[in-house]
């Protein structure tokens, strides 16, 4: 499957916990947050951190020795991680209004990881592909 296919495969299997976690994030502050909201947004964090890694680890694999390709993406993958890891403690700890900041920072570097992806990488690849032919 090419790369691009991989990528978009991923992008659709978190999906629906983009859109779980964006309601959440339109909730009402002020009002305490039910226990299943901690849950949900560690499952749903959990499922788009290792999509957003495994569309990763297809695009390295398919731009070999591409120097600095790994850290750069280890990075904005350790911010997304970090990004979860607080919006879950924020979850916990029942503040509603930095759960939806750390949700909506999330979503942003989410989209910003897919647009690497797709763009940075998905170009060099596709155009180190085509000189090959």
């Amino acid at each position: 499957m090419p790369v691009a296919d991989q990528i978009k495969d991923h992008q659709a299997r978190c999906l629906a916990s983009l859109i779980s976690l964006r309601m959440l994030a339109q909730g009402e502050a002020g009002m305490p947050l039910p226990r299943w909201v901690v849950v949900e947004v560690a499952q749903a964090t959990g499922t788009v951190l290792a999509e957003a890694e495994a569309a990763g680890h297809a695009v390295l694999a398919a731009a070999g020795d591409h120097p600095g390709a790994g850290t750069f993406l280890r990075v904005r993958l350790d911010r997304l991680a970090a990004a979860a890891d607080d919006a879950i403690a924020a979850a916990r700890a029942g503040e509603y209004g930095e759960m939806r900041r750390h949700l909506h920072r999330f979503d942003s570097l989410t989209a910003a990881i897919w647009t690497v992806q797709d763009a940075v990488y998905g170009a060099r690849i596709g155009a180190h592909w085509e000189h090959d032919r």
